[in-house]
């Protein structure tokens, strides 16, 4: 009787027998466990990575935005405000302005926001505070404006000039005090679409005096929660259509409103269902590296089982039963495969973490994903190695022995 022991053994001892040849037919298992590995774990640190950068936006947040000037007001911002589960909103407003420090000029993205926009836009100082509603010709600026755009490094308590043009053509300058300078880049899912460190903050009251204008480009918004946020985001479209006189039956016709909405849970939504996409492609053509893989394997062991076709018929000779043959080269089949699932496991792990490394993702290695690499090695093992064992189990052994 064969045992599994022995089975291994014999197998060990004839892959031993043949390293280079064994190294290049477990090649392919190699490279492919270790391509499904690293593209998962890719996956999984790029939709972390995401995840981390919307959630810099604000917390559970809600954008409303016109699309049309002169919708909204303040009556539309107390209807937001009011709307239950909101925790936090800020209107806004936005605009390009030259920017003067010292003797540079530099065009500018300048957001005007209220107190409130500190918290439901997660805005963390590095020095300085925000502006509050009190202030008039107060500025909190962006990490790179402070420290990259002009010839010279803005600290807090400076003088910045803004020159903004009206609608009419007129131009109005002021002289703003730094008050603040943001401490890192926000993400730019959901904002303008400019570098998120390059924006000025400064009061929506004083940006709407300076621009002659009394109305607000949008509204940022916070959910009390996640599981909420959609809920709430109904909620709050149903009251400013309501509102702006949009019928209830356009509720679900964005081309019928005249403002947009957008939410955190959508934008991760997408988020996930890019990464998704994005994997699955990624894993199906690494999983060629399989199929390439287990030819290999199959091919070796018709060679083995060719060159092994000798001690086949003495083994069958000897009253080896046909499933004592069938198991020891099916065993050294799933071992090859076994070889090369561990050493793609250890390939797929490093290279996972040495991209994540130098693109700065957080490194998430899921850890089912070892059991996977360790099954999907052995089936393949498995099934590359039916035909060649099988071939072995059914030869004669009078035919075998003859074989030179």
């Amino acid at each position: 009787m064969l045992s599994l022991k022995h089975s291994f053994r014999m197998a060990i001892a004839s892959i031993g027998s043949s390293k280079l040849r064994s190294a290049l037919t477990t090649l392919g298992i190699v490279i492919g466990v270790a391509a499904v590995i690293a593209n998962v774990s890719l996956g999984a640190s790029f939709s972390q990575y995401f995840t981390e950068e919307i959630g810099s936006v604000g917390n559970n947040f809600i954008i409303i935005q016109g699309k049309t000037a002169n919708l909204f007001h303040d009556s539309e911002m107390e209807i937001v405000k009011n709307t239950p589960g909101i925790i936090g909103v800020s209107p806004l407003s936005q605009e390009v302005a030259q920017v003067r420090y010292i003797s540079t000029v530099r065009q500018i993205e300048v957001q005007g926001v209220s107190e409130d926009y500190e918290q439901v836009a997660n805005i963390r100082m590095e020095s300085g505070t925000f502006i509050d509603d009190k202030d008039k010709y107060m500025a909190v600026i962006g990490h790179d404006v402070a420290y990259e755009k002009f010839d010279r490094k803005i600290s807090d308590k400076n003088t910045i000039e803004l020159t903004f043009t009206r609608s009419d053509g007129e131009q109005v300058t002021r002289q703003f005090k730094v008050k603040g300078i943001v401490a890192s880049p926000e993400t730019t899912f959901v904002q303008s679409g400019i570098e998120p460190d390059t924006r000025i903050f400064i009061p929506i009251a004083t940006m709407n005096e300076i621009m002659g204008e009394d109305y607000y480009w949008g509204f940022f918004a916070a959910a009390a929660s996640m599981d909420s946020i959609n809920h709430v985001t109904d909620e709050v479209d149903k009251r400013l259509a309501r509102n702006l006189g949009v019928p209830f039956r356009d509720l679900d016709n964005e081309d019928a409103k005249p403002y947009l909405l957008l939410n955190q849970a959508e934008i991760l939504e997408d988020v996930d269902q890019l990464s998704d996409a994005l994997g699955s492609l990624l894993t199906s053509v690494a999983l060629i590296s399989l199929i390439v893989g287990s030819i290999g394997i199959m091919n070796i062991m018709l060679v083995t089982v060719t060159e092994r076709t000798g001690e086949i018929g003495i083994m069958k000779s000897l009253g080896y039963k046909n499933y004592e043959v069938l198991s020891l080269f099916m065993v050294e089949s799933m071992v090859v495969g076994l070889l090369g699932g561990v050493l793609g496991i250890i390939l797929g792990v490093a290279g996972a973490y040495l991209v994540d490394t130098a693109m700065n993702l957080p490194y998430v290695f899921p850890v089912d994903m070892i059991l996977t690499g360790m099954l999907v090695s052995l089936v393949v093992g498995l099934l590359a190695g039916i035909y060649p064992a099988n071939k072995a189990a059914r030869m004669n052994p009078v035919d075998a022995l003859r074989h030179e």
